[in-house]
């Protein structure tokens, strides 16, 4: 994956799940990296519920508390872009572009706010992000642990 240098940091960062995940689950294999990514980065990041959900949802799987995803945003760390009022039709139109892949509802939102947000990368562990493209072409700016 790709990964931006230490002294390199975006203008606007887009958080997905993984990172969220990582930074609160200390046995998370990430969670050092990840951690050190959050401490270094001016927040707030930006993300979407669908994004909210998906880490709520592992955290209370792993047997961690649910609402500490929630505390995230009340920090001010995270910032909830609210997206399917305005853009319902541009991420269900990435779904179906990426159904073979197959693009999650959070993932397509993801993709969708690095398109409307101005120099973004995107904070990720999923390598799916290195086949989805913005706009239908460009590559998405990624900062990701290098495997």
């Amino acid at each position: 994956m790709r990964s931006l240098p230490t002294d390199d940091v975006a203008a606007s960062v887009v958080v997905d799940t993984g990172p969220i995940v990582a930074l609160l689950d200390a046995d998370d294999q990430h969670h050092a990296w990840v951690k050190t990514q959050f401490e270094r980065l001016r927040p707030p990041l930006i993300t979407c519920e669908a994004v909210l959900t998906e880490a709520s949802f592992l955290i209370a799987r792993g047997g961690g508390e649910a609402a500490s995803v929630i505390e995230l945003v009340e920090r001010g760390v995270l910032n909830i872009a609210q997206l399917f009022n305005s853009e319902a039709a541009s991420v269900a139109r990435l779904m179906r572009r990426y159904k073979n892949v197959p693009m999650s509802v959070a993932d397509a939102c993801l993709v969708r706010l690095i398109e409307l947000t101005s120099q973004s990368t995107l904070f990720t562990m999923d390598s799916d992000f290195e086949i989805y493209r913005q706009r239908g072409r460009r590559l998405i700016p990624l900062l990701a642990p290098v495997k």
